[in-house]
């Protein structure tokens, strides 16, 4: 298992003896989030301690706001090493490796820290154990974006009011397969077209975490919420594997030490931020209802019969999260 909590622990003077490459690289990184998103900041202090770190012989130049294309497009290039690195939703990686779908079951953790600590477990490593092989892709950890919540045109305060409702989603099946177990019509839709679609009714609704909803501002658009943490969103640092077989044992270790110190940043800082960011939601003028597991019963069970025999890692996760709960 390659736990992410022993490269963490890798001292700056090993960092800096492991920098010293035969060739120099100038990578380029693919994000589908906005730039002043924290992927994307992190990507780009990634970028920064790389450069340092390698004595200026590597560098990564960051395209985020899906300037190389969408996640499926950027996974078809980090296949033929046309692109280096990505910080990719576990969306696109769940529609290749069913097992990842995993990681979105309904109400698999209880809100934020939970998400990060389940996602810094070996459970979680042993995903990423099965990238190179099934995808072509090295992972080389984890990060996030805070809980799931509904946010709406007009309120939903029981799941009879989802009937019908065209929501947008990340379009992967797991999430979508959660939706339309509530009678909701899931449409995806790439995240910087959201705005414009709920300003012009093409949706009614919105799968988005607190972050989103107020960097992006889509509270504007729409005045109901339902704060439900019903599902976890995780990111995944990858680097092509092509690429990784062209590099030195050295700055394998180089760019896995940094990459997985920039993908704790993420883990942590949406911990740190997620209790603030909420307060600040619930400051605004706008109509809130909460809801639990309760609420979605049936479209968890429907949910369940789907992606238990899809995701074997289901039962092995769910474990370690109820180990994790108890702790």
């Amino acid at each position: 298992m390659r736990l992410k909590t022993l490269t963490l622990a890798i001292t700056a003077t090993a960092i800096a003896a492991a920098s010293m490459s035969a060739h120099a690289r100038d990578f380029r990184l693919g994000l589908i989030t906005p730039a002043q998103h924290m992927w994307s900041t992190e990507a780009v202090a990634f970028a920064e301690s790389l450069h340092e770190r390698s004595d200026g012989e590597h560098s990564v130049s960051v395209f985020p706001a899906q300037q190389l294309g969408n996640e499926a497009q950027m996974v078809q290039q980090l296949q033929t090493g046309a692109l280096d690195m990505a910080f990719l939703t576990i969306a696109e990686i769940s529609n290749r490796i069913p097992d990842f779908g995993a990681l979105y079951a309904p109400y698999l953790v209880d809100d934020v820290n939970h998400a990060a600590r389940l996602l810094r477990s070996d459970a979680a490593a042993e995903l990423l154990e099965l990238m190179p092989q099934q995808v072509g892709l090295v992972g080389v950890g984890y990060g996030m974006v805070g809980m799931r919540q509904v946010l709406s045109r007009d309120p939903i305060t029981s799941v009879d009011d989802m009937d019908g409702l065209r929501l947008r989603i990340t379009p992967f099946e797991p999430i979508r397969d959660f939706y339309t177990a509530t009678g909701a019509a899931p449409e995806p839709m790439p995240l910087l077209e959201v705005y414009d679609a709920l300003a012009n009714g093409q949706v009614d609704a919105i799968d988005m975490d607190f972050d989103s909803i107020l960097i992006l501002k889509f509270y504007e658009q729409a005045e109901n919420l339902l704060i439900s943490n019903h599902m976890m969103f995780p990111m995944v640092g990858v680097v092509s594997g092509r690429v990784w077989r062209e590099l030195s044992a050295e700055d394998r270790e180089l760019i896995d030490a940094t990459m997985a110190e920039h993908l704790e940043n993420v883990l942590s800082g949406f911990e740190a931020m997620d209790a603030e960011q909420e307060q600040e939601i619930r400051e605004l003028d706008i109509n809130i209802v909460e809801a639990d597991a309760e609420f979605f019963s049936e479209a968890i069970a429907e949910w369940e019969s789907i992606w238990a025999p899809k995701a074997p890692m289901l039962e092995t996760l769910r474990a370690e999260a109820d180990r994790l709960r108890e702790d």
